[in-house]
C-alpha cells in the first residue's frame, strides 16, 4: 500500500494487562478470552527448572486447561529449536500458545503458533509479509524488561552457526500480552542492565528510524524512554525494586510497539553478527554498540537525539548539537553505572574477528535501510573498532 507522508499506519496487539502478580491467575484471564483448552507454554529450561511457572501453570490446571510444556528453547535459537517445538506441540494436540520467557521463548512461541496448523516450511516465511494463512491463538509473557518481542510482529532465526534471519508478519502479533513484573524480581544486575539498555535501544532507533519514523511511534518512543531511563540504575541497584521493576517492563513493551512500527537500525545490524559468532545475548550485544553508532548517527540525527535529550533530562539546550552531545554523554555514562560490559574485548571477542563481523553485518540490509545515515562495510569495521 502505497502511504501519503502524512499517512500512519500503525499496528499492535488487541490487548494488554500490566499488573502484577497476573500470572499467578493466567487461567482465569485465559478462561475469559477462549473456550480452548490445550495450552503449550514455550520457555526455556532455567525457567521451567526454577519454579517460575508453577504458580501460571497451577491457575490454568484450576481453570480446567490441559498444559504441555516445550522447555528446550534457548538464546539465538536455531531453526531445529522450531522444529522440536512444532513437532511436540501436534503430538500434545494442543490449540492455544503461551510463550513465557525472554524474547527467545516468545520469538519460537510465534513461530509455534503459525507453524502448528500450516503446511509451509519455515524457509518459505523469512522476509516480510510471507507468512501465509492464520496461527493459533497466543498469549506472551515477558519475564525479562527488554526484547518488547511480546508485542512485535518480528521472530529472529539462527539459520546457521553465524547469520540470523527474520521473519516479518501481521500474524505474529499475539492476542493477549500479560506483563507481569513480579516474574523479573529474580533477574541478575547484570542481565537486568543489558535487557533495559537493549529497550532503550528500541526506544531510540524507532524514534530515528530512516523510513517509518511517524507521530504514534515517537509518542512511544519517548515514553519508553522517559521510564527506562529514570528507572534502569534504580532496577539494578535493587532488584526488589516493585516501582522500578513495573516501569521497566512497561517501557520496554512501549519501545517494543514503537519498533514494530518504526524499525531498528544499525545499533542490531552490528549485533546480530557477535550473537552469531560469539554467543553473545541479544542485549548485551546491542549495549556493546549503542554508544559507537550513536556518535556515527549524530550529525544526521542531531535534531532527534537532542529532542531526546530533553526526554531523559539531559541538558544541553543551547543547540541541537549541544543537545544530541548532552544525549549520547548521559547514554554512556548511565551504561557506566548500570554495570553492563562496555567493550567488545570484556567478552572475550577477538580482534582479528572485526572484518569477518563487519562483512556478516552487511547482510543485514533490512535493518541498515532504516539508519539515519548509510553504513558501508568499512563504516561497519570501523564502529567495531571504536566498540573494541
Amino acid at each position: 500500500m502505497e502511504m501519503s507522508p502524512q499517512s500512519i499506519l500503525f499496528e499492535t496487539v488487541p490487548s494488554i494487562l500490566h499488573e502484577w502478580g497476573c500470572a499467578r491467575r493466567l487461567g482465569q484471564v485465559m478462561a475469559a478470552w477462549t473456550e480452548r483448552r490445550n495450552v503449550l507454554i514455550v520457555t526455556d529450561a532455567g525457567l521451567h527448572k526454577s519454579g517460575v511457572l508453577e504458580p501460571a501453570k497451577a491457575s490454568l490446571a484450576a481453570a480446567g486447561f490441559r498444559v504441555a510444556v516445550f522447555d528446550e528453547v534457548v538464546a539465538d535459537p536455531p531453526e531445529s529449536v522450531v522444529s522440536r517445538c512444532v513437532e511436540f506441540a501436534r503430538g500434545a494436540d494442543v490449540d492455544v500458545v503461551v510463550g513465557l520467557g525472554g524474547g527467545s521463548s516468545m520469538d519460537i512461541a510465534k513461530l509455534a503458533a503459525v507453524l502448528i496448523g500450516s503446511q509451509q516450511a519455515l524457509s518459505e516465511m523469512y522476509g516480510i509479509g510471507n507468512v501465509q494463512g492464520r496461527r493459533l491463538p497466543l498469549v506472551q509473557i515477558p519475564t525479562t524488561a527488554g526484547t518488547g518481542s511480546e508485542v512485535t510482529n518480528i521472530s529472529i532465526v539462527s539459520v546457521n552457526e553465524t547469520n540470523k534471519m527474520g521473519v516479518v508478519a501481521p500474524q505474529l502479533y499475539a492476542d493477549r500480552v500479560l506483563l507481569d513484573a513480579e516474574l523479573t524480581v529474580g533477574l541478575p544486575r547484570s542481565h537486568t542492565a543489558a535487557t533495559g539498555i537493549d529497550a532503550m535501544v528500541h526506544a531510540i532507533e524507532a524514534y530515528t528510524s530512516k523510513h517509518k519514523k511517524n507521530a504514534i511511534s515517537d509518542a512511544l518512543a519517548r515514553e519508553a524512554l522517559r521510564l527506562l531511563a529514570s528507572n534502569l540504575i534504580p532496577a539494578c541497584e535493587n532488584g526488589q525494586d516493585r516501582r522500578a521493576r513495573e516501569a521497566m517492563l512497561l517501557g520496554a513493551t512501549l519501545a517494543g510497539q514503537a519498533f514494530a512500527n518504526a524499525p531498528v537500525a544499525a545499533v542490531h545490524a552490528l549485533a546480530y553478527p557477535l550473537g552469531g559468532h560469539f554467543h553473545i545475548p541479544h542485549g548485551l550485544s546491542n549495549a556493546l554498540m549503542l554508544a559507537p553508532v550513536l556518535r556515527f548517527n549524530a550529525e544526521a540525527a542531531g535534531s532527534q537525539y537532542s529532542e531526546l535529550a530533553d526526554v531523559v533530562g539531559a541538558g544541553g539546550k543551547g543547540n541541537v548539537a549541544e543537545g544530541a552531545a548532552a544525549f549520547i554523554r548521559f547514554m554512556d555514562d548511565l551504561m557506566d553505572r548500570s554495570g553492563a560490559p562496555r567493550r567488545l574485548r570484556d567478552v572475550d571477542v577477538p580482534h582479528s574477528s572485526l572484518p569477518a563481523l563487519a562483512a556478516d553485518a552487511m547482510k543485514q540490509q533490512r535493518l541498515l535501510l532504516n539508519n539515519p545515515v548509510v553504513v558501508t562495510e568499512s563504516d561497519a569495521l570501523r564502529l567495531y573498532e571504536q566498540a573494541y
